[in-house]
């Protein structure tokens, strides 16, 4: 298997090379799927799966109570096993984006914020970028800081939430145009850096926490815009009865989850085992203090 190269490397960039990714040889067939379905919304395939999290939960009891000041959640713990599946798995590092297929220079995991809960509360953008030396207590630490530093105003406070809402006091015969040239700059990957960073349509994983809402995981689309393959919903945790290895049932603590995913970066056989890695994470918890860059050694 071919390691992704360490995100703190600088690379070398090549004719036909994005900013955001390395140019990369596909297949016959991917190159072909790229032309005949050229729409990420095309190509979408949607996994639904359970998540057993029982020893999750015992384990974050554990570690919870001797770090009451740095307390992690399945949230932390779910987006740790992304971020180390993807570096293990580097073709769900992939996408592809104006007929051709690119891999990715670093692994980032987007999710939103809601500044409040309240229905007219609004959401914020957040962007992680997990390096090799991460692990579930420096992801757990980054992500409650962000999270509280976004937290501190009801309002955006720069980056993408406050380009996002320059772009929308536009008129519409403005606006129209001008995301139509951001499109073709998308489509050529020469969008400048301002448009980009901290989007999540240009992010390896677009995660929902919908179990913070006290929802179940559902459906959630792929856009056409930007390089996004990986979309991942996260439910509600929840008890229920599950058939054992040994034949035997027992009431475990569940979460749902439900992916959909680019079908032409990789195919189903790569997804599935890929996903066997999160279940296996999940049932190892400990696995998760391991920073991301040392390799599992997990047998697909």
């Amino acid at each position: 298997m071919s390691e992704q190269k360490n995100n703190q490397t600088k690379i070398r960039r090549r004719r036909g090379d994005r900013r955001d990714g390395r140019r990369v040889k596909a297949p016959g067939l991917q190159t072909v799927m790229g032309y005949l379905l050229p729409k990420r919304t095309d190509c979408e395939v949607y996994l639904n799966d359970k998540l057993d999290a029982t020893e999750v939960v015992r384990y974050l009891e554990k570690r919870n109570a001797e770090h009451p000041d740095e307390k992690a959640t399945i949230f932390h713990c779910a987006v740790t096993a992304m971020a180390r599946m993807v570096r293990e798995r580097p073709l769900l590092n992939r996408f592809i984006q104006g007929y051709r297929l690119y891999e990715r220079d670093e692994i980032s995991i987007s999710f939103v914020v809601k500044r409040k809960f309240a229905d007219n509360a609004e959401e914020s953008l957040m962007v992680l970028t997990p390096t090799d030396d991460d692990n579930l207590d420096s992801i757990s630490r980054r992500i409650i800081g962000d999270v509280k530093e976004t937290r501190k105003s009801e309002h955006a406070t720069g980056g993408i939430d406050e380009l996002l809402d320059k772009f929308a006091a536009l008129p519409r015969l403005v606006l129209i145009p001008v995301i139509r040239i951001i499109r073709w700059l998308d489509f050529w990957g020469i969008n400048p850096r301002f448009l980009t960073d901290g989007d999540p349509n240009y992010t390896t994983i677009l995660c929902s926490n919908l179990g913070s809402i006290r929802c179940p995981s559902v459906y959630h689309h792929l856009n056409n815009y930007g390089t996004n393959s990986i979309m991942i919903t996260i439910g509600t945790l929840h008890k229920e009865s599950m058939l054992m290895p040994d034949g035997t049932s027992q009431i475990r603590d569940v979460i749902d989850i439900g992916a959909t995913l680019d079908e032409r970066i990789a195919d189903g056989f790569y997804f599935a085992k890929s996903l066997r890695m999160m279940k296996h994470l999940f049932a190892h918890p400990e696995m998760l203090e391991i920073p991301i860059g040392t390799h599992s050694g997990f047998d697909y």
